[in-house]
């Protein structure tokens, strides 16, 4: 029966949440750029979300190809050898988006203009910025955030926070300190709804990132270089704390211990201020953040060709 071997035609089927869909669209991408047909099953309300991405995929002559076994070696291993079950790592994905255009619209299209961004972020010194955001699932209420700014506001330190406010807010801004943005104004940029991720994890201003630990913005985090204040919310979130923090060594927590609901308990700013400033300030942060940079050299060298990554690839495909 020696019949011709079909094209491979891979299906992907992503869960209909942002983080889902983004990783999704940066695997699709980069197996449709080594010549496999790719499908991607989403409804026709996120059509828009994929099209735009899959247009200059179709258009340019370069890519990326992800999977980092250095992260997690002792992990992978064990997956393999003591469980004997196949894996192939094929991260970081969004190391595949090179582009500016494909970092600034990666997930809906930014709330702020990317000029207007990297503009502020090269108005500053290298490492001296801390970027701030919890993910778009969950919406603390004005409490939590008045928390959050005024931690910000008490460790000092220059920052972009990206904030998506609770719904049916009655008071638009009643989650911020009274002359919280003028007295910040030139230290401090928040962006409401959406913002470019990527591209401002990579800038060389910014020197650390406050998460809420889902494995897409570690793992975008770990690719860029830098420590990582954490605070997990839910589900496998404390797992990859527990991976950043008391692993990988490059990030401190702002000690949360349980579940919180989609709405979120309130952590404390004097936990949120310390940990950033354990990031930033100091001789322990200057640590953290070489070994954070490490990570991301590893990272960068895993998608290169003959990288860990661009092998797992190969291998799958």
């Amino acid at each position: 029966m020696g019949g011709e071997i079909p094209p491979l035609h891979v299906l992907f089927f992503p869960f209909m949440g942002l983080g889902h869909m983004i990783p999704a669209m940066d695997m699709t991408k980069l197996f449709a750029m080594r010549g496999v047909e790719t499908t991607i099953v989403t409804t026709p309300l996120n059509v828009p979300f994929f099209s735009e991405s899959i247009q200059r995929c179709k258009n340019s002559d370069r890519f990326g190809i992800p999977s980092f076994y250095e992260l997690e070696a002792t992990y992978a291993d064990h997956y393999r050898n003591v469980l004997g079950r196949k894996a192939w790592h094929i991260g970081p994905v969004s190391l595949c988006n090179r582009a500016i255009a494909d970092e600034t619209d990666r997930g809906k299209k930014a709330s702020i203009d990317e000029q207007k961004c990297l503009n502020w972020l090269d108005s500053k010194e290298p490492n001296s910025v801390v970027y701030i955001y919890f993910g778009s699932v969950s919406n603390f209420n004005a409490a939590q955030l008045m928390e959050i700014a005024l931690a910000i506001e008490a460790s000092g330190q220059q920052f972009i926070w990206v904030v998506r406010k609770e719904k049916n807010n009655e008071d638009e801004e009643d989650w911020l300190p009274e002359g919280f943005e003028k007295r910040m104004e030139g230290k401090g940029l928040i962006i409401r709804g959406w913002a470019p991720q990527v591209l401002i994890l990579d800038h060389e201003a910014v020197g650390g990132f406050v998460t809420h630990c889902e494995w897409n913005s570690t793992l975008e985090s770990v690719s860029a270089g830098l420590s990582m204040v954490t605070s997990p919310a839910f589900a496998e979130q404390f797992y990859n704390e527990k991976l950043v923090t008391q692993v990988l060594k490059i990030g401190v927590g702002v000690r949360v211990q349980k579940w919180v609901e989609v709405v979120g308990d309130s952590v404390k700013r004097d936990a949120i201020e310390e940990a950033v400033r354990g990031i930033m300030v100091g001789e322990s942060a200057e640590e953290m953040r070489s070994r954070a940079k490490a990570l991301g050299e590893m990272a960068k060298g895993a998608v290169e060709e003959g990288g860990s990554s661009d092998s797992d690839l190969n291998a799958l495909i």
